[in-house]
């Protein structure tokens, strides 16, 4: 989210940032035609090997960022940090800074739509459903097979999705309120009529008909509003998992899509134990308690159906994919876990900041330093 250097609210001016970015990329690819193309330093891979992944989203105060895909999770990191410093000094010419946070935390101009006709169609046919949707999201997509195999992959999942939206739980603070939830985020999408868990489909067929009928209801405008918690891509060959708030820490990106990967391979396998089949009513129960208290608490344990410690939950849930995991990978996930354990999820940090007599306004400044330094370390690396 795009927010004012000085007061920490909202900025309506992704337009600005856009722009900014794709004149940096144009005088970028002059530098390599001029060289020859012979050395690239400043590229950044965007959406699936485009250049310039950066785009404006439903309002003016929001910015997409996207990596290109990897097979290694600390290439994935590292372009996670270059994303995030494109994006940082394309809103430093807009006059914002860059917070990545599921909700706004204090508010401001966050009511301006993208002036794009299918963001206005949304926000005309949805309301105020669309107009509070200001939230921010981050999405895995993972390689599978066919769109067969997705479906097959995404009925297999159901149980276990809550168990990953507990660790990017990052929005407790809506317009300077705290809401009582670890993910707000999670409960204002959830108020989209498409948004959410779905019943098992079966198989792709299945699945083309049941959203092909709720497109022609109305609560959807296209493909691209069938806002489940997992689908099959429009656009890419993979299955798209879309239960996160956007995380601030980058290591916690690298575990997220870790384990998001391994639970779709072992999914894929066949090897994913679920119990019996869950009922819907169920699984948002599920989401709902990931949501209220991320790790901090008990979740429900994909296994019984009934609560656990959440640790526990998260140790079961790296065991069941270790395979898919391999034994190096195995290593470097679970100490990405121990970090997040000892210094909190995203909700738990910003709380933080409050419960050491810190200000909401405080909370924000802390958020920006972080997604700062997130990015910053891509130097030091360097």
């Amino acid at each position: 989210m795009l927010v004012d250097p000085d007061t920490g609210r909202l900025r309506a001016v992704s337009h600005r940032a856009v722009a900014a970015h794709h004149e940096r990329a144009a005088a970028v690819a002059t530098q390599d035609a001029t060289r020859g193309g012979d050395e690239q330093p400043d590229r950044v891979q965007g959406d699936f090997g485009a250049e310039a992944g950066l785009e404006q989203e439903l309002f003016l105060q929001q910015i997409e960022t996207g990596t290109a895909p990897h097979a290694d999770i600390e290439d994935l990191v590292a372009d996670v940090r270059r994303c995030r410093r494109a994006a940082a000094e394309s809103a430093a010419v807009a006059g914002a800074d860059l917070v990545a946070v599921g909700t706004p935390v204090l508010g401001g101009e966050d009511r301006e739509v993208t002036p794009k006709d299918r963001y206005r169609r949304i926000v005309e046919r949805f309301g105020e459903v669309g107009r509070q949707g200001a939230v921010c999201g981050m999405h895995v997509h993972v390689d599978v097979a066919d769109d067969e195999e997705a479906v097959q992959v995404m009925d297999r999942l159901r149980p276990w999705l809550p168990v990953l939206r507990a660790f990017s739980v990052n929005s407790p603070y809506w317009h300077g309120e705290d809401t009582g939830y670890a993910s707000w985020r999670s409960q204002v999408w959830g108020r989209w009529p498409t948004a959410g868990p779905s019943e098992p489909f079966g198989d792709v067929e299945s699945y083309r008909r049941a959203t092909q009928a709720v497109i022609a209801t109305g609560a959807a405008l296209d493909q691209g509003m069938l806002y489940l918690d997992a689908r099959p891509s429009e656009s890419y060959p993979t299955v798209e998992i879309r239960v996160f708030d956007v995380v601030t820490e980058v290591e916690d990106v690298g575990l997220i899509a870790a384990l998001t990967r391994a639970l779709v391979e072992t999914a894929a396998s066949g090897a994913l134990p679920h119990g019996e089949p869950w009922r819907s009513d169920l699984v948002r129960a599920a989401h709902w308690a990931a949501s209220r208290d991320g790790l901090s608490h008990t979740l429900v344990d994909p296994r019984t159906g009934e609560l656990a410690a959440a640790r526990e939950v998260a140790e079961y849930a790296f065991e069941v994919c270790r395979d898919a995991l391999g034994e190096d990978e195995q290593t470097a996930v679970k100490e990405r876990f121990e970090g997040l354990v000892a210094r909190g999820t995203g909700a738990s940090r910003q709380r933080a900041v409050v419960e050491r007599g810190g200000s909401v306004e405080d909370v924000v400044s802390d958020l920006r330093e972080r997604f700062t330094d997130s990015w910053q370390k891509l130097e030091t690396d360097n």
